[in-house]
């Protein structure tokens, strides 16, 4: 009679054991989701960055043997804020 006790307070303790456990791996896969979330966003904010510092560096080249930095033309758009 001892053991079917035992037997089932130890079941009961494992149901509830699986149960915390089901709940608390539901809770790492959604921050698991999450994270990746944020790694895309970072790697697009990263990668834009990195566009606008390659868009804006200027240019060097070499004209008979001395560097020198070639300038972007400047658009439209630029030339109307400055005017303001």
């Amino acid at each position: 009679m001892q053991e079917r006790q035992w037997s089932t307070a130890r079941r009961n303790e494992l149901d509830a054991l699986a149960e915390q456990l089901t709940k608390q791996l539901q809770e790492v896969q959604v921050e698991r989701k999450e994270l990746a979330i944020a790694e895309r966003v970072l790697n697009r904010l990263a990668e834009q960055a990195q566009a606008d510092v390659e868009a804006v560096a200027p240019v060097s080249a070499e004209v008979a043997g001395r560097a020198i930095l070639l300038i972007p033309h400047r658009s439209d758009a630029a030339d109307e804020g400055a005017a303001r």
